[in-house]
C-alpha cells in the first residue's frame, strides 16, 4: 500500500513504504482508498492510506499526556496548537520505550510531527509539514519453530541474543504544500520534499556463512537520502444534466542510499562485506475524469503512466566476489474506470476494474539466494484489480457497506527464503485473490452503538512454479494472508454519567500459512479486549483518562508468521492479557 501523509508521500520511489513519518497521536483522520481506483497512484498502489494531521483550534492549546502498560511500556507526549492570524500550527512528540514482551524484544523510540499553514490570501495556502524520528533500540527476538512455541511462547531464539539481533533507526523529513484556487471551477496544487534515513540492522546470521566470499555479511548500514516534487491541476465543466471533473498531474520522486555490510562478530562490527550505492528514480504521469451524469449515473477513468529506473554500482570487488554493478528499469502504463449507479439519496451501487504495477524494491532486490547481491532479475508484478460493491445508509442511524473483488497476479514478489533477518525474493508464476468486504455501523439508541468489520480472503497460487528448490503447487495459500478476520464493538456511553464511555472489543482472525507448499499454520483465534474512558472540562482545561485491557482470557496465539523461513522458525508469538492506562490533559487559552 502506498503511505501518504499531509499531502506528502511516506512510500519511497522503490515502493517501500516508510510508517516512521505517520504520527497518530496528532493525527485527525486516516482514509482508506482500496480496489481499482488506488492504481492511479502508482507504484506499489495496491492501496492508499492518507494520513491527516489535526489543525490547531482556534484558541491556543498545550497538553501532555502518560501512558503505561506491562513490561515496562511508557510513552510521554506533549503538545501545542492553535491559530495565530493566518499562521495555523500544531506541534506534537512523542518518547516511548518498552522493555519487550520477550527478550531482546525492547524498543525505545521519539517522535517529532510539526505541521504549520499559511492562508497567504483566500485562495493560497501554504502548509509546512516536518517530522523527525528516532528509534535508538529496536530488539528482534526472532520467530520460533512449532515445538518452541507450544514450550513457551515468550523464549527467544538463542542467535538472536548471541548476534544482538536489532536495528537502529533514525528519518527526518521536511515538504511543503501549495495549493491555489484559481476560479470556482479550478485549482492547482504542488508539492516538494526530501528527507534522510539512516539504518544499522544487526542479523543473527552464523559466522560460518558471513565469511563466504559472496556474503554480504551480518551487519547492513545505510544511509539514505529521498526527494520528490509533484504538480497537479483540477477543472470542473458543466456537461449536460450533470458536472464532469478532470484531473492531470505529475510526479517525480528519486532516493539514493549508501549500503554497507559488514561480518557480525556476536555483536560487534567486524571486517567489510558489502559496498554499494544504490538510486532509485521514479516518473508518473496521470490524468483521471469523473463524471456526474444525472441524478443515477455517474464515470470515472484515469490512466496512469509509470517508470522507475535502478541502478546499483558495487565498490566491494574481490576475488571470489565478482562487481554486481548493474541496472534494470521498469515501466507500465495502468487503466481504471468505474461507473456508480445512484439509486437513491441513499444507496449506491458500483463496479470498478483496473490494472496496476509493483515493482521490486531495494530491500526486495538486495541479495541473491547464495548471499551476495543485487538480485537484478527479480520482475515486476502485473495485476488486474475488479470490484463490485454497495454503500446504503440504511436509515438515520444505521450504514452498511459490501463489496467483492478479486485480483489476478503474474510475476508476483514473494519470499524464496528468510533466514537470520535476511530475506531472498523470487517471482512466483499466477496468483489470485478473492474476497469479501463488509462493515456496518449502527447508533441504536443514544447511549448504545455498535461496529462490525468482516472480510474474508481465498488467496491462492494459480500456476504450479519451482522455488528453492520445491515445487510449490498450484491452488496453495499464500503464507502470510489471513483467511478471514473480524472487528466487532459494542460501546455504552450513559447519559447518567456524562464523559464516561465503556465499550468491548471481538477480534476474530482466521488462519495463516507459513510456507509456500502449506506444510504447516498459525491457527485462528478469538479475542476480547475492554477499553473504559472518561473525560471530564474543568475551567479551561480538558482531562482524558482511560484503562485498556487487551486479550481479556489470556489467549496464546501466534500474531505473525516469517514466510519461508529456513530455520522452520516461523511463528512469532502475540502478548498475553495485557492492561493498559493513561491520563491526557490539554489547556486552551
Amino acid at each position: 500500500a502506498r503511505l501518504i501523509v499531509d499531502g506528502i508521500p511516506a512510500t519511497m520511489p522503490d515502493g517501500q513504504a516508510q510508517a516512521s513519518t505517520i504520527s497518530l497521536s496528532s493525527a485527525k483522520r486516516i482514509e482508506v482508498l482500496r480496489g481499482p481506483l488506488a492504481q492511479l497512484y502508482g507504484n506499489s498502489a495496491g492501496g492508499v492510506v492518507q494520513v491527516f494531521t489535526a489543525d490547531g483550534p482556534e484558541k491556543p492549546e498545550v497538553g501532555f499526556s502518560v501512558d503505561a502498560g506491562p513490561n515496562g511500556l511508557r510513552r510521554y507526549g506533549l503538545r501545542a496548537a492553535g491559530q495565530s492570524g493566518s499562521l495555523n500550527y500544531l506541534i506534537d512528540h512523542s518518547d516511548f520505550s518498552t522493555d519487550g514482551w520477550r527478550d531482546n524484544s525492547a524498543a525505545k523510540r521519539k517522535h517529532t510531527n510539526a505541521k504549520l499553514r499559511w492562508a497567504a490570501s483566500d485562495a493560497t495556502k501554504f502548509t509546512l509539514v516536518a517530522n523527525a524520528f528516532d528509534q535508538p533500540e529496536s530488539g528482534d527476538p526472532l520467530g520460533l519453530t512449532r515445538a518452541q512455541f507450544e514450550a513457551d511462547p515468550r523464549q527467544v531464539a538463542t542467535n538472536s541474543t548471541l548476534y544482538h539481533a536489532g536495528k537502529d533507526v533514525s528519518q527526518n523529513q521536511l515538504g511543503l504544500v501549495a495549493e491555489h484556487r484559481i476560479d470556482a471551477q479550478s485549482e492547482w496544487s504542488a508539492r516538494v520534499y526530501a528527507g534522510q534515513r539512516d539504518l544499522d540492522n544487526r542479523l543473527s546470521i552464523p559466522l560460518s556463512a558471513q565469511t563466504s566470499p559472496t556474503s554480504a555479511g551480518g551487519v547492513v548500514q545505510l544511509d539514505r537520502h529521498y526527494e520528490g516534487t509533484g504538480l497537479g491541476y483540477v477543472r470542473r465543466i458543466p456537461v449536460g444534466e450533470g458536472q464532469l471533473s478532470l484531473s492531470a498531474g505529475v510526479d517525480f520522486e528519486r532516493m539514493g542510499e549508501h549500503r554497507l555490510g559488514f561480518i557480525n562478530n556476536l555483536g560487534d562490527v567486524g571486517a567489510l562485506k558489502r559496498d554499494e550505492d544504490d538510486r532509485v528514480d521514479s516518473t508518473g504521469v496521470y490524468t483521471q475524469a469523473d463524471w456526474a451524469i444525472n441524478e443515477g449515473w455517474s464515470l470515472v477513468a484515469g490512466l496512469r503512466a509509470n517508470r522507475v529506473k535502478f541502478r546499483v554500482d558495487d565498490h566491494y570487488i574481490r576475488a571470489g566476489n565478482p562487481d554486481d554493478s548493474g541496472r534494470v528499469s521498469f515501466s507500465a502504463t495502468n487503466p481504471v474506470i468505474g461507473v456508480t449507479r445512484h439509486l437513491s439519496e441513499t444507496t449506491n451501487l458500483y463496479a470498478n476494474i483496473g490494472r496496476g504495477f509493483e515493482t521490486p524494491t531495494l530491500t526486495e532486490i538486495a541479495y541473491t539466494a547464495n548471499g551476495s547481491g543485487p538480485n537484478l532479475a527479480l520482475k515486476s508484478a502485473r495485476s488486474t484489480h475488479t470490484e463490485v460493491g454497495m454503500k446504503t445508509q440504511l436509515s438515520a442511524q444505521q450504514r452498511l457497506d459490501m463489496a467483492l473483488f478479486h485480483i489476478t497476479t503474474r510475476d508476483e514478489i514473494v519470499v524464496a527464503s528468510s533466514s537470520g533477518g535476511r530475506t531472498v525474493y523470487t517471482n512466483a508464476g499466477k496468483t489470485r485473490r478473492t474476497g469479501i468486504e463488509l462493515t456496518h455501523s449502527a447508533q441504536w439508541t443514544p447511549e448504545w452503538r455498535t461496529h462490525l468489520a468482516v472480510s474474508t480472503l481465498n488467496a491462492r497460487f494459480a500456476e504450479t512454479y519451482r522455488s528453492g528448490g520445491n515445487l510449490i503447487a498450484s491452488g496453495n495459500r499464500i503464507p502470510g494472508a489471513l483467511n478471514h478476520s473480524l472487528f466487532g464493538e459494542v460501546a455504552w456511553q450513559p447519559s447518567a454519567w456524562p464523559g464516561f464511555t465503556a465499550a468491548l472489543e471481538t477480534v476474530v482472525r482466521g488462519s495463516m500459512v507459513v510456507d509456500d507448499v502449506n506444510s504447516d499454520r498459525a491457527a485462528g483465534v478469538t479475542l476480547f479486549n475492554l477499553r473504559l474512558g472518561w473525560e471530564q472540562t474543568l475551567g479551561a482545561w480538558k482531562l482524558r483518562e482511560y484503562v485498556r485491557v487487551d486479550n481479556l482470557t489470556d489467549r496464546a496465539y501466534i500474531g505473525s508468521v516469517i514466510a519461508n523461513d529456513s530455520n522452520k522458525r516461523f511463528f512469532e508469538p502475540a502478548p498475553g492479557r495485557q492492561l493498559g492506562l493513561g491520563v491526557a490533559a490539554t489547556y486552551a487559552f
